[in-house]
């Protein structure tokens, strides 16, 4: 796609392209290039209203909300295909905006949306709009219906813009839901492939619009009184913010947050294939996702086979252009970004961790927003490094001395997103995570599975997406009580 095609012009609202009220744009850079990318709309909050509206009108107006949930479903088995039918396209350009390599972007954002829209698709043909329950204790028969709750604000981050996407947007739209989606700045761009594909589905008008802008956008889509649900992914410090702004108006919100998770890796664990786990689990998407294993706990007694191992490991994966798909790790999504990720690696520095490996830029490379794979040894589990989100290829290895002590450690964090257990026991695996305060744990490995509830504890987030359990965030429940 040439940079002439990937530039935007108008944001897409009511099934059509409009005009911004505003003449602003927001420069998409590249972070392998630090050239422009390509330049989207910067919405206003005239764009907010009218794209609330819209949304509004759909879900009152139009039959969306009131038909049967395999109706719906055909429907967005259409999007899906259409989704489908722009995969790599859409895989080439989230890897264009935020350096996300293509062997990543093509599973994960080319063909993981329609996979997830798929799945609640058949979640809406399974599940009924209501159902009769004899009354408890007395005489009569309840019906129990369940209807959209309304207009749905998603606000996206920038590191998995279309899956984290479609996370919000396939339950809403499984349950009868509109939504107004606003994406991040960093991967405006992206959105309209989804504009584009809802339009060749023929999604009905006022289903889904995309609004682009910065934070103050998205703050004055959270706080609009039209909205009747809001979804979000990002930062902690943000989803406090939203919080706080939803628990005043009484709306209910789905939060994923951050994360700052331990990997446990037991005494009896095969290290080849821990190695080969934690290139996934803790340095994906040169380490931009929120549920990685960033912490990883090893037995004092083999640790420094575990520390050899880890750098071993985070040495050996190719840096490069995203758009090679040998590359393991690309770039970091802005210059700021890579500034935030080398003042961590500073900290660890002076809060006495041994670099294992990495801490440096890449040899080589002299355009492009890259850090290097690092690995610091030697850290207290008090240490910056050992407790923040640093959201980049940074990793820590910590020892214990018992499993107890492990699981403290595990633990001791304002997070509770996500983690890992390594053993070549899987049922004491199994015992180990059900002690680790986290929304999810893989043992010997980490995928999200579409099926089950995916979110996090304590400063991780609130509600859970993916599963029966996202689809019922999305519900508004209603009991009717008759006499039977």
């Amino acid at each position: 796609m040439s940079a002439a095609a990937r530039d935007r012009e108008a944001l897409y609202i009511e099934g059509r392209w409009q005009p911004s009220a505003s003449s602003a744009t927001t420069a998409v850079i590249s972070p392998t290039t630090e050239e422009v990318f390509g330049v989207a709309p910067a919405g206003a909050p005239a764009d907010v209203d009218a794209a609330v509206a819209a949304a509004r009108s759909a879900l009152n107006s139009s039959p969306w909300s009131t038909w049967s949930g395999a109706r719906r479903a055909d429907a967005m088995e259409a999007f899906a295909s259409a989704l489908e039918d722009r995969a790599e396209q859409t895989a080439s350009l989230v890897s264009g905006e935020n350096g996300m390599p293509i062997a990543i972007a093509r599973p994960a954002e080319g063909m993981g949306p329609a996979a997830t829209l798929r799945y609640f698709a058949q979640l809406a043909r399974e599940t009924p709009a209501e159902e009769r329950r004899a009354a408890v204790g007395g005489p009569g028969v309840t019906v129990v219906r369940r209807e959209p709750v309304g207009v749905v604000a998603a606000v996206v981050p920038w590191n998995f813009p279309q899956s984290l996407t479609m996370f919000k947007v396939a339950p809403a739209l499984a349950t009868g839901c509109t939504v107004v989606l606003k994406p991040a700045p960093e991967t405006a761009l992206d959105a309209f492939q989804l504009a584009d594909a809802a339009e060749q589905a023929g999604l009905p008008p006022g289903v889904l619009n995309i609004v682009t802008g910065g934070r103050d956008v998205g703050a004055y889509l959270v706080a609009h009184p039209g909205v009747d649900k809001v979804a979000f992914t990002g930062s902690t410090a943000a989803g406090r913010a939203i919080a706080e702004t939803c628990g005043r108006l009484l709306r209910p919100v789905t939060l994923e947050l951050g994360g700052k998770s331990a990997a446990i890796v037991l005494d009896d664990a095969d290290l080849t294939h821990v190695a080969r786990g934690l290139s996934w689990a803790s340095l994906l998407n040169t380490g931009q996702t929120c549920y990685l294993s960033t912490r990883i706990l090893a037995p004092r007694r083999r640790y420094a086979e575990v520390v050899e191992t880890v750098a071993d490991l985070a040495a050996s994966l190719p840096v490069g252009d995203p758009a090679d798909p040998a590359t393991r790790v690309g770039p970091l999504v802005s210059a700021a970004q890579r500034q935030r990720v080398e003042d961590y690696i500073t900290a660890g520095r002076a809060e006495g961790g041994r670099v294992a490996t990495g801490g440096g830029r890449p040899a080589g490379i002299d355009r492009g927003w890259y850090v290097e794979p690092t690995v610091f040894a030697d850290l207290e589990p008090a240490a910056t490094l050992a407790r923040e989100e640093v959201f980049g290829p940074v990793l820590a290895v910590l020892p214990y001395d018992t499993v107890d002590e492990a699981v403290a450690i595990a633990n001791d964090s304002e997070y509770g997103l996500a983690g890992t257990v390594w053993t070549s026991d899987e049922e004491r695996g199994l015992d180990l995570a059900r002690r680790m305060q986290t929304g999810a744990v893989g043992v010997n490995f980490f995928n999200l599975d579409l099926g089950s509830p995916f979110g996090g504890v304590k400063a991780s987030g609130l509600g859970r997406e993916l599963g029966p359990e996202g689809l019922a965030a999305y519900v508004s429940y209603k009991s009717i009580y008759t006499r039977g």
